[in-house]
């Protein structure tokens, strides 16, 4: 969704331009060449997605910073560049095409696929999700499969996992795999497959939680009339960025009944998407991975004192 998040960034303002998912950089190139005076800091868990990167974004020179972080830790990574404001973030959540098409990442359910699922890397971060699926408690388990994967039938699968680790312990894309036909039945198909693996790839990164932590922070960081682009792929992905972009532009947003406001009084800017942008169609006939892509933006108003828990 180059066009979109191009259309909704603006980068032909001037100014530092935070890509907190760089990845492979496409997104950091199509912002730079689009504006003239626009510079990029990347941050990216994925060492291998960095390498690429800085081989993509080479000819740029001084207008790149990278940096191997976390997208939560923003505000320490500017501040360690001198960088005191941002005229525009984006977040392009979710795995990249290298790393479901990896195998030693342990993204795919294809078969033989080892279960990690870390987004730092094969070794570095969270444990691999094997560890998760053969030592969570079998409640745990079933959290995962009905929040995470919006599963109906979360109980037998938990139970199921729970019946099979206990004789063999799962290490591979099959395991699970055969665990989710014995529930769903034996021609279960790959949109089945791919949601139940996403749900245990969010809980093992703790993706809800991160997204939820950085949007704070780096509506923080906005200018005045910054901009916040969010890609998201999963419905709650997306119903964190919807609300808390709704919460904060609102005047008010205390408790309803309550006889006098006490919050900030002000909105702190304005949504620019009324509904999620999609992926046109001609994107999606030359990707079809990008089908569930919800693009939402967000502008930053005259700025208040910092409130980063609202």
């Amino acid at each position: 969704m180059v066009d979109e998040v191009l259309a909704h960034l603006e980068p032909e303002r001037a100014g530092w331009y935070l890509d907190g998912t760089v990845g492979g950089g496409g997104h950091a190139a199509a912002i730079l060449e689009r504006g003239a005076s626009a510079a990029i800091v990347g941050l990216d868990r994925d060492p291998e997605a960095l390498d690429a990167a800085r081989r993509r974004l080479a000819g740029y020179g001084g207008r790149v910073r990278l940096s191997e972080a976390d997208f939560r830790d923003a505000p320490a990574i500017l501040a360690a560049l001198g960088i005191d404001e941002l005229a525009g973030a984006l977040l392009d959540l979710g795995v990249s095409s290298h790393q479901l098409d990896t195998t030693a990442r342990g993204f795919s359910f294809r078969p033989g696929t080892p279960l990690l699922m870390r987004m730092g890397g094969t070794t570095g971060g969270r444990r691999p999700a094997a560890d998760f699926l053969n030592t969570a408690p079998i409640e745990e388990l079933g959290r995962v499969f009905r929040e995470y994967g919006e599963e109906r039938r979360w109980r037998a699968l938990a139970r199921e996992v729970g019946r099979r680790r206990a004789g063999k312990p799962f290490e591979s894309s099959d395991d699970l795999t055969a665990a989710i036909r014995a529930v769903l039945g034996p021609t279960v198909g790959p949109a089945d497959k791919a949601r139940l693996f996403q749900a245990v790839r969010i809980e093992v990164n703790r993706e809800l939680e991160a997204l939820t932590e950085a949007l704070p922070r780096i509506r923080d960081l906005l200018a005045e009339r910054g901009r916040l682009v969010v890609i998201a792929y999963h419905s709650l992905e997306d119903r964190i960025v919807k609300t808390a972009f709704r919460d904060w532009s609102r005047s008010c947003v205390c408790p309803p009944g309550l006889p006098v406001c006490h919050c900030r009084g002000e909105s702190l800017g304005r949504t620019l998407t009324r509904r999620p942008v999609s992926p046109s169609q001609e994107e999606l006939r030359r990707n079809q991975r990008a089908r569930s892509a919800k693009l939402r933006a967000w502008e930053r108003g005259e700025k208040l004192p910092t409130m980063s828990g609202s």
